[in-house]
């Protein structure tokens, strides 16, 4: 497919304060007005540029909104089959351990049908880093309702509110990931707005941070927005998810080993 670039020409004698980051392309991306998934590539494309690592790492594309994200991130990318990102990564990274390697993955792809991928890396402690977006919806295939669902939430398949009784409970993957021994740090946050953004990209970066330091596999969980699937406006799906995937879904770490609390206060 055609990628549509653009080029901005700084004048002389104006002095650049502020660029795109390298790591990612010119190339417009297909998401819906309002979605979060354009602030999410950037953030992590802003934290291999200051780790000095674009030339070596490889991401790992999902399917899902986010299929096209080797369009997006100038880095070398790869395509998994639906929930098989993890699988992919482990034999990426085991074959060139000196790579930096990670995955992008919405809830269906990786709570849904590769939730078995998931669950055993986690458990191995392979070595690389998963960026989750967690918006509680499928938003590529039209608004079903996700592993992630709230209960209550009205989707394409749960017309009347998730029924728990029916479905089941909302997956928790940070806790249930924070859990297993091979991860050395899981953590929940969320791109809602500017303070919740910066504290996610620092989650990021510690989280590139641990698989340089060799200790294991990192998570970071990312709530969002699927206004278009939500059938709310951009503002209104900010405040719903502020309101009721933050009560449901708490912020903040669920596993840090002492070995990443380390390299968080840059001992």
């Amino acid at each position: 497919m055609a990628i549509e670039t653009t080029q901005v020409e700084i004048p002389e004698d104006m002095e650049l304060v502020y660029a795109p980051p390298e790591s990612l392309t010119e190339a417009y991306t297909h998401y819906c007005p309002g979605c979060t998934h354009g602030v999410i590539h950037r953030l992590v494309a802003e934290v291999l540029d200051e780790l000095d690592v674009r030339e070596r790492s490889i991401g790992i594309a999902p399917v899902g909104c986010s299929v096209l994200a080797y369009n997006y991130f100038n880095v070398d990318m790869a395509e998994a089959a639906h929930g098989r990102a993890p699988a992919m990564a482990t034999g990426l990274k085991r074959v060139s351990p000196d790579k930096v390697v990670f995955t992008y993955q919405g809830d269906g792809d990786l709570a849904s049908i590769g939730i078995g991928e998931i669950v055993y890396v986690a458990n191995r402690g392979e070595h690389f880093t998963t960026i989750f977006v967690n918006n509680a919806i499928y938003g590529m295939t039209g608004g079903q309702m996700a592993p992630t669902t709230l209960p209550g939430q009205v989707t394409t398949s749960s017309p009347t509110g998730r029924d728990v009784q029916a479905a089941g409970f909302p997956m928790h993957m940070a806790e249930l990931l924070g859990g297993l021994p091979g991860a050395v740090y899981v953590t929940r946050q969320s791109a809602l707005d500017v303070r919740s953004i910066r504290k996610a990209k620092q989650a990021i970066k510690l989280a590139f941070q641990a698989q340089l330091a060799g200790l294991g596999f990192s998570m970071v969980e990312i709530l969002s927005t699927c206004n278009i699937n939500w059938h709310m406006g951009v503002q209104e799906a900010m405040d719903w998810a502020k309101k009721e995937m933050v009560d449901f879904y708490p912020l903040g770490d669920t596993k840090m080993t002492d070995e990443v609390k380390a390299l968080k206060e840059g001992k």
